[in-house]
């Protein structure tokens, strides 16, 4: 009852803390900010405890508590990226909850922080590759870009800093199809490697089979013959017996019929 409470008061302040962390997640932080790096990393050592005991939850709840973990883990790691395209793709594969971590919330914080975190990134990735122009009022009081001077060789320039920046990200998803390809066919040959070992066993042990059921024959056979053998060997001995027995009553007539008893 106590080991159950105590699982149960562990779950408790898991659920806890990752309810805070995805607060803290959701809310602009700081540059320099450590108490969400430190909180995760106390997560995982809660969650190793979790699956490690016996009284574990359900295998379920289990999956939706590491993908959560996983996500603030992959956040964190985006967010130390350097360039805004990087972060946008490593945003992409981030995989949110699906489920809400307390039942006050309508909706998984963990999608709302990554709707937020692909649209900052989306916003970031679009200042650099347009480039941050100022914008200033005209004389019916709306707002337009402000032209700058030397327009054509700034948009020139832009337009040369949009190529790059199309280019470099297309080199990416080119790199990451690659490598997504190759842990394939990675995959791939070690799976048929353990198909063609496992073929391979099941092969000795058919034939281990079959040889244990041949030598199990032979074995049934001899014992069979030892034993008609043994039953041989005892008609012989009885039969000796009865004519060593036989001979021996007829010689001891003789020997009164030759020798009579003296008076």
């Amino acid at each position: 009852m106590c080991a159950i409470m105590a699982k149960s008061r562990l779950e408790l302040n898991f659920v806890r803390l990752l309810s805070r962390c995805e607060a803290m997640a959701s809310e602009k932080r700081q540059e320099g900010e450590w108490r969400l790096e430190k909180f995760v990393g106390a997560l995982e050592k809660m969650l190793l405890l979790i699956k490690e005991d016996t009284s574990k939850p359900a295998p379920e709840l289990l999956i939706e508590y590491s993908r959560k973990v996983d996500f603030l883990k992959g956040l964190l790691e985006a967010e130390k990226l350097s360039s805004s395209t990087e972060k946008a793709l490593a945003n992409q594969f981030l995989a949110p909850g699906r489920t809400p971590t307390i039942n006050k919330e309508r909706t998984p914080v963990t999608k709302t922080v990554h709707l937020q975190t692909q649209a900052r990134c989306t916003g970031e990735m679009r200042d650099e590759l347009l480039g941050k122009t100022s914008l200033s009022p005209n004389d019916s009081g709306d707002f337009y870009p402000r032209k700058r001077k030397g327009s054509t060789s700034d948009d020139k320039q832009s337009a040369a800093e949009l190529d790059a920046v199309l280019k470099h990200h297309h080199n990416m998803q080119e790199k990451l199809a690659e490598e997504m390809l190759r842990l394939t066919q990675n995959l791939k040959n070690n799976t048929l490697a353990a198909q063609s070992v496992i073929k391979q066993d099941n092969q000795t042990l058919s034939q281990s089979m079959k040889f244990a059921d041949q030598n199990f024959e032979k074995l049934k056979t001899e014992s069979d013959r030892l034993e008609q053998h043994a039953k041989k060997s005892v008609n012989w001995l009885l039969w000796i017996m009865l004519i060593f027995v036989c001979f021996t009553f007829i010689s001891m007539i003789l020997f009164i019929r030759i020798f009579p008893k003296l008076r």
